[in-house]
């Protein structure tokens, strides 16, 4: 890393009105601190991207911008989940940028860890993983699901770093990496490990979120885990042609048992054992005709093949707008 290696910081935004003013404040004096020592080009910028927020937020970015040209801004089109908003800030600092650092806009991320992170990447790093040290502030049902997650998913055959969610330094040649994926269907702590080149790790403490509510409750991070899994990997699909061998071979076992009693003249049929093997029959097919038609949907929507982001507008130097 030399001096004139430029850092872009990505921070993707939805409805984060009431945080901005203080991320930005606690960005800036980042990236003045790294400048001032010498470590990243003054060409670096925060870049702040607008997914389709309902509040002022497009409003403060802009202010932001207008006063401080430090500061960057990214309007999408509409909503379009946090994912696809964060593709479309590293895509757009990949032009601008040798190295770029996402992260999320409630402060819970450690700003500090980004000094790691740049020493990883003067090693030699184009990828460096920010990864939570702990889970002590979390409440014990939160711990339990979020671990859980990690280990699922990877169970799962969508690979993941454990404890790690969407902060971390990417280096150009990464991000022209991550460019050559085109599915629609986006799991970024999935595709990025995918990658490959030279990863590390900087382990920070998670903090309390600054403000706002948090953007994924557990309904949300169940859909979020359903998404990876059969955006990456076919092995519950394998997993449901494994159980269906499983029950006919119980299937068999049943029916040889069958003939066992009819032979020793016992002919009395249990209704109850009958009745709940329906059930039990009926549900798994079900359950596997939801995991397949989720696969179906994947493939309905990546042969569309529609635009993953639309640009309204982008704020940066020079007029101040580009289209």
């Amino acid at each position: 890393m030399t001096m004139c290696d430029t850092l872009y910081i990505v921070v993707p935004c939805y409805n984060e009105e009431e945080v901005l003013p203080e991320t930005a404040r606690r960005l800036g004096d980042k990236l003045r601190g790294l400048m001032a020592a010498g470590k990243i080009s003054p060409k670096s910028r925060v870049l702040f991207v607008n997914d389709g927020s309902r509040d002022g937020t497009w409003g403060v970015i802009s202010r932001l911008h207008a006063a401080d040209p430090l500061f960057s801004g990214v309007d999408l089109s509409r909503n379009r989940g946090h994912q696809n908003a964060l593709l479309a800030g590293l895509m757009t600092a990949r032009d601008r940028c040798d190295m770029a650092v996402s992260m999320d806009a409630d402060l819970q991320d450690d700003v500090d860890a980004v000094d790691a992170m740049l020493e990883k990447y003067s090693e030699g790093c184009d990828i460096v993983y920010g990864v939570r040290s702990s889970r002590k502030k979390d409440t014990f049902f939160k711990r339990v699901t979020a671990e859980g997650f990690y280990r699922v998913m990877n169970f799962l055959g969508a690979e993941t770093v454990f404890n790690h969610a969407d902060y971390r330094l990417m280096s150009r040649r990464a991000l022209d990496g991550l460019a050559e994926f085109r599915e629609v269907n986006l799991f970024l702590r999935g595709i990025v490990p995918m990658i490959g080149y030279i990863v590390g790790t900087v382990e920070y403490e998670r903090g309390e979120r600054f403000a706002g509510e948090s953007k994924y409750p557990l309904k949300k991070m169940l859909s979020f885990a359903m998404e990876g899994i059969t955006s990456l990997s076919t092995k519950p699909i394998r997993y449901i042609t494994l159980l269906g061998f499983l029950i006919f071979l119980v299937s068999l076992l049943m029916l040889v048992y069958s003939i066992v009693r009819w032979a020793h003249g016992d002919t009395i049929v249990g209704w109850a054992s009958l009745i709940c093997s329906v059930w039990a029959i009926g549900g798994l097919i079900l359950l596997s005709l939801g995991v397949i038609g989720e696969y179906i949907g994947k493939i309905y929507l990546e042969t569309k093949a529609r635009p993953r982001f639309l640009i309204r507008e982008i704020l940066e130097d020079g007029n101040g707008k580009a289209d």
